[in-house]
Formats: C-alpha cells, sequence, structure tokens
C-alpha cells in the first residue's frame, strides 16, 4: 500500500477488506506519524487512530471510527433477553426448567441450592449454545415423593426464586424484568399496557383436552391466580408450561372439563374469564 506517492510500503497479516470500507491492521503506528501519514489522510479521507493502531480507508469519506466506536458503546449497554422456562411436558418424571440469558450465565450452583432449599431434588442437565445464546436446562422432583412438581404454588416459587437469582447476580437484568421493579437496581423502562399485552386462546388438541394459551404482563403470582381463575369454573389442568421472557409470561396449559376437551362455549366462558381477571389485576378474584 503506497500513500502520497511514497515508495514507501507497509505490510500487514491481519489486513482486512470490507464492502465501502478498507481497514488495514498496523502494528507500526509510530512510523506513519514521521512521515506525516495523518495529515495526508485527512486530506484523502482517511481517519487514523493511534489508540487502536488501525488506519480506516473509506471509499465515501466517511469516519470508520465513529461507526464502530457507536457499535462497541451499544454492545457495552446491550442487555440480554432473561429467559425462564418450566417444562411439565416433556419428561413424564421430573419438572424441566431451562434458563438463559445471553452468554452470561455461569455454573449456576447458587441456583441449584436456592431451589434444593425449597425441598426439590434438583439435577443439572444439558448446556445448549444456539448462537450467543447459553441455554442450561435442569431436571426437578419433590425430595420427598421423588415425582415431578405439580403444586402450582411449588412452581410459582421455582419461577421466582430463578428469577431472584437473575436479579442478585446479574442485577443488569432488571431492566428487562416485571420483578425488576420492584427487587431490581434499576426499573423497566418501558412498562406492558396490560390490555395491549393479554392475549388468551383455546384451540383443538384432541378429544381429551384443549390447550390453553395465554400471554400477558408477568408479576409475581400470576401462575397461582391463573389455575384459581381455571379451577373456580370446574376446569381442570393436567399440565403447564410456564414461560417468562423479560416482561411477558407465555403460559400453555392442558385443559379438560370432565375428562373431555373443552367445546366452544366452555372455552368463551373460559377466555371472557381470564381475559376480565388478567386485565383487572387488581379486582377481586370472587367478582367476576
Amino acid at each position: 500500500m503506497a500513500l502520497a506517492n511514497s515508495t514507501v510500503f507497509f505490510a500487514s497479516s491481519s489486513s482486512a477488506f470490507r464492502h465501502r470500507s478498507r481497514v488495514f491492521a498496523l502494528d507500526f503506528a509510530p512510523i506513519l506519524t514521521v512521515f506525516g501519514v495523518p495529515n495526508k489522510c485527512s486530506e484523502l479521507g482517511f481517519t487514523f487512530s493511534t489508540k487502536k493502531n488501525i488506519l480506516y480507508a473509506s471509499t465515501d469519506g466517511l469516519n470508520a471510527v465513529s461507526s464502530t466506536s457507536l457499535k462497541s458503546e451499544q454492545d457495552a449497554d446491550y442487555v440480554p433477553m432473561p429467559i425462564v422456562n418450566i417444562d411439565q411436558d416433556s419428561d413424564s418424571d421430573a419438572t424441566i426448567v431451562q434458563l438463559s440469558f445471553g452468554d452470561r450465565l455461569g455454573a449456576l450452583l447458587d441456583t441449584m441450592k436456592a431451589l434444593k432449599d425449597l425441598g426439590l431434588d434438583v439435577s443439572k442437565g444439558t448446556v445448549a449454545t444456539e448462537g450467543s445464546v447459553k441455554k442450561t436446562k435442569f431436571f426437578i422432583k419433590r425430595l420427598d415423593t421423588g415425582r415431578k412438581v405439580e403444586d402450582p404454588d411449588m412452581l410459582e416459587r421455582i419461577r421466582l426464586t430463578i428469577i431472584n437469582n437473575l436479579l442478585k447476580y446479574h442485577p443488569e437484568c432488571s431492566v428487562q424484568l416485571a420483578l425488576g421493579e420492584a427487587f431490581g437496581i434499576k426499573a423497566p423502562e418501558k412498562k406492558l399496557d396490560i390490555d395491549i399485552a393479554t392475549h388468551i386462546q383455546v384451540k383443538e388438541d384432541g378429544p381429551k383436552r384443549s390447550l390453553l394459551y395465554i400471554e400477558t404482563a408477568d408479576r409475581p403470582g400470576l401462575l397461582v391466580e391463573i389455575i384459581e381463575v381455571i379451577a373456580d369454573i370446574n376446569i381442570d389442568v393436567e399440565s403447564a408450561e410456564i414461560d417468562t421472557e423479560g416482561l411477558v409470561a407465555k403460559d400453555k396449559f392442558h385443559v379438560s372439563y370432565r375428562g373431555a376437551a373443552l367445546n366452544s362455549s366452555l372455552s368463551q366462558v373460559l377466555v371472557n374469564c381470564l381475559r376480565y381477571y388478567l386485565r383487572r389485576p387488581e379486582t377481586d378474584i370472587d367478582s367476576y
């Protein structure tokens, strides 16, 4: 590469090329200063950074350093989405909990201990990586019975225990969690509108059960409240999958009525009751 008609050449094994922009990583920044290259570069639309020892040559004269620095600042401020998934369907003997928070989670030994303190037998399963997201899976059973967790109160305690540990060891996640407003170092900047965030559907899932899907703004005790509403209209919950994605709760329930799937009339009653209650969390549960 020759600059300003000079016969001096600089070679670099780490040089790279990008569309509309060339980036040359140089190990000889002091030599460039001696030959007055920075001044010539500015005339040609080049930008030189002595801090990073990188010379940016841009075909459109844009400052490539500014865009790179901006991206670095954005990456530093980025907080991944915390996700807690409690799966009751995939394993007949154990409750499966899957947890992810970008690539920031470690061995989660403290989380496992906190779950064991609830009287649970916790074994760590798999750790899978999808792109930049690391997903850790636990298999949980009741210590007293050796069976999977069925009690809605305990399932909610499991969910809140995991989220509380996230807030404790990764306080930056509080901006992405509903519980961050009460227990985190920084409350979420945006709050979900319950009317907009709430979606409820009942779908057919065979002759003996129906699939209830609920998406709404997350809050403590939500799972127990949903189960109570369903039970009050004599509908049975056979299994559940509880998914917390940041500020949103996305729950699935397999439900039935007297051993059969819900008909259209009962499905509508269920949807109306849940929508009325979820959109008005301050309403007394006995008033609908």
